[in-house]
């Protein structure tokens, strides 16, 4: 027997959809951590999940995830800086995002730099993509860092990285005294040349 992730198609596109909270209270925006009844032809695992989203104190104008196209993969996240930050070339931030969010457990999310910024100014995630395991709970950062030439300023409202939403497979280590060959064997970094 499989566990229900193995049978889940590597690159699967991820639905996430917002909805509002308890009406005496509309400012807290949240995803609905219930999969969906919508099913792939291979045996009802889920095409779309919702994700519950807060927002920190403070924060209610700063603007929640969004997708920029209809086929994007990732939700462009926005700074919820208090006052502008400067980055000076090396210099590298946290940038908060204002919101914290969970999801069922065979998610992650991602956090990737966007093309645009790290292409116009320099500007990209120092770790990426990072990782936002389903059992956190803190607010969503971005660690950004300045490798351009000039200093950048970074506005709050202003888009600074994207989340990607993908699934996490049930894995389980076992210890061996023997690894299968291959033709690769133990190459490592550079093995195949650059031709």
């Amino acid at each position: 027997m499989k566990f229900w992730p193995e049978l889940i198609p590597s690159r699967r596109k991820i639905s996430v959809r917002w909805s509002t909270g308890c009406s005496d209270n509309p400012s807290p925006w949240r995803w609905s951590a219930n999969r969906t009844n919508r099913s792939s032809r291979s045996g009802g695992i889920p095409l779309s999940y919702l994700v519950n989203v807060k927002r920190q104190p403070g924060c209610e104008d700063v603007q929640l995830p969004q997708k920029m196209s209809e086929l994007a993969s990732g939700f462009d996240l926005y700074a919820a800086v208090a006052e502008p930050v400067t980055l000076q070339p090396g210099e590298r931030s946290l940038i908060p995002t204002g919101i914290a969010i969970a999801m069922p457990p065979e998610l992650e999310a991602q956090i990737r730099p966007r093309s645009g910024l790290a292409y116009k100014h320099g500007i990209t995630c120092l770790n990426t993509p990072g990782t936002i395991d389903a059992d956190y709970r803190g607010e969503i950062k971005v660690l950004l860092i300045n490798l351009g030439q000039v200093p950048f300023t970074i506005e709050r409202n202003e888009r600074i990285a994207q989340m990607v939403f993908q699934t996490v497979p049930a894995v389980k280590l076992e210890v061996v005294d023997d690894l299968d060959d291959t033709a690769r064997g133990a190459g490592g970094f550079g093995h195949t040349g650059t031709k």
